[in-house]
């Protein structure tokens, strides 16, 4: 199982609105992504924090991980609201099985 979380710094137009309206496109849109299990979306707690949204997820496998990278839903996502609200992202990804090799994930 492969656990994928990406931080995004948000632009500094944008508002508390803005990060509210991103949440809920997310959840709107991700749950329709049959390859993503366990999807959580939110903003940062601390007012300073260089990341303020974030997204996370768990994939059965990195193949599944990168289906749900070309789904359209996704795709429409990151055109319609993150290129807006967003200037950049890191993205990590973890094993989450013990005793796997993650290059077999």
């Amino acid at each position: 199982m492969v656990h994928y979380i990406a931080l995004f710094r948000v632009g500094k137009s944008a508002t508390e609105a803005d990060l509210e309206g991103m949440i809920r496109a997310s959840r709107s849109c991700f749950h329709r992504v049959h390859e993503a299990h366990n999807f959580r979306s939110g903003r940062s707690i601390d007012p300073k924090s260089e990341f303020a949204f974030f997204l996370s997820a768990d994939f059965e496998s990195r193949d599944k991980l990168a289906m749900f990278r070309e789904d359209p839903n996704v795709l429409r996502f990151e055109t319609e609201v993150l290129k807006r609200h967003t200037t950049s992202r890191i993205e990590h990804l973890y094993e989450t099985e013990p005793g796997k090799d993650p290059k077999y994930s």
